[in-house]
């Protein structure tokens, strides 16, 4: 959520910043209900020194002798709950407009980095470097005609279980699913990361203090019956583990990693990647995500990407890092760095994990801070997934293919699935 300070003293600058992201914000409204509420913050703040001033007088009337019920005392009292019912009266009010200045706020995306480079679509989308060297070759199979003729999974069958974009992972292709999740969580809580395995279930306040309400509330399951929601990314209930806390300084920075199902609706991305394992409602990603002091929010998003992309190399599976433009950002970030994979069956570049740094917005939303000497300043947080599980399948089966039918597994996933090739179930015996 963005300052209100900033939008009542520097509107311009609000409006500069998100034109950059492509939008153009008429913030007079907004500035309106801030002055508003400032305004009436004003007026209670008098009224209740001119009460405290009242209760002192007759605090020091009485202690000179004067009686309780003496007129000069009791014309004080009454004046004294004259300006008790005012307050009362304006901190309702006060209570109102603000909850209509926080709902506005609530909608304002984040305002970008001023290193992100400016554009309106992926078009303009930067590209900082690569690793590995893609596979390109004439009669690559796709991850899923792969998948298929392994036995990896199941999607008709998935249909008829829910609906389309669900997939039931069978014998090897769940084993090296779980495989997955370990050695990702393993790769981690190496490098200082604290596991975590949070609940599925989120409630609306973790929804919006993330940042996935109320902009996405059709991307989101809900549980109708309860204040529910699936989660879309364990990103949600990270951020909420520290709502309405105060970190010592000390602390940080906190690193988390979690392993978490998640679940979208894909509303408005019907007829693209409806086969395989690219686009689905329901699937798994081991998330990082770190709490900092935000004069060290900078360093910790070159880490978390670079911590992220380690899981790449580690998996030798080629890609890329692209810097997004501000017109291709999500809601919530400042700056972005995605990580795209290298998928020679589809002849494409893929993202497999966005890599962001949110500054002070999802901590302003969440009332997450850190105590620096006497001030409480608010924390900067950072995510990036690490990395998502299907994807990260099907770059694995497109790269590892070979021509004989069988893939090629990386040598640090052997450990965890205890083999080094998979092959077809008529011979896997």
């Amino acid at each position: 959520m963005l300052d209100q300070r900033l939008v009542r003293e520097d509107p311009k600058l609000i409006s500069q910043e998100l034109a950059r992201r492509g939008m153009q914000v008429d913030l007079s409204e907004i500035q309106l209900i801030a002055k508003q509420q400032r305004d009436l913050e004003g007026k209670r703040s008098t009224l209740q020194a001119e009460g405290n001033l009242i209760g002192k007088k007759v605090g020091q009337l009485i202690q000179k002798g004067s009686s309780p019920k003496s007129n000069e005392v009791l014309k004080l009292k009454e004046d004294g709950n004259l300006i008790k019912q005012k307050v009362t009266a304006l901190e309702s009010e006060e209570k109102g407009v603000a909850i209509k200045l926080r709902e506005r706020l609530l909608n304002l995306p984040n305002l970008p980095d001023q290193k992100c480079p400016n554009g309106r679509s992926e078009k303009d989308n930067k590209q900082i470097r690569t690793w590995g060297n893609p596979r390109i070759e004439e009669g690559l199979k796709n991850h899923w005609e792969i998948g298929e003729k392994l036995g990896l999974f199941e999607t008709e069958r998935s249909a008829r279980i829910a609906q389309s974009r669900f997939i039931t992972l069978m014998n090897h292709g769940a084993k090296l699913e779980r495989a997955l999740i370990n050695f990702m969580l393993d790769l981690h809580s190496a490098k200082g990361y604290l596991e975590i395995l949070p609940p599925v279930l989120v409630n609306t306040a973790s929804l919006t203090g993330s940042g996935q309400l109320p902009k996405f509330a059709e991307e989101s399951f809900r549980c109708e019956e309860d204040d529910l929601w699936l989660t879309p990314t364990a990103e949600v209930p990270i951020t909420s583990m520290h709502r309405d806390e105060i970190l010592p300084s000390q602390r940080l920075p906190i690193k988390y990693v979690a392993y978490s199902p998640c679940f979208r609706r894909e509303a408005g991305s019907y007829g693209k990647d409806t086969r395989g394992l690219i686009r689905l409602h329901q699937f798994n990603k081991v998330e990082l995500y770190w709490f900092v002091n935000p004069d060290q929010s900078e360093e910790a998003h070159e880490q978390i990407t670079s911590d992220a992309e380690d899981v790449l190399k580690a998996l030798e599976l080629p890609y890329r890092v692209i810097d997004l433009c501000t017109g291709d950002i999500g809601f919530s970030a400042s700056r972005t760095f995605d990580l795209e994979v290298w998928l020679p069956g589809a002849k494409t570049f893929r993202e497999i994990s966005s890599c962001s740094t949110c500054k002070d917005f999802q901590a302003r939303r969440s009332s997450i801070r850190t105590k620096q000497g006497k001030i409480n300043k608010l924390v900067h947080t950072l995510n990036a997934s690490g990395l998502a599980i299907g994807r990260t399948m099907a770059a694995i089966l497109e790269n590892g293919q070979q021509s004989d039918g069988t893939v090629h597994l990386p040598k640090a996933l052997v450990p965890y699935f205890g083999a080094d090739l998979l092959k077809p179930e008529s011979t896997d015996q």
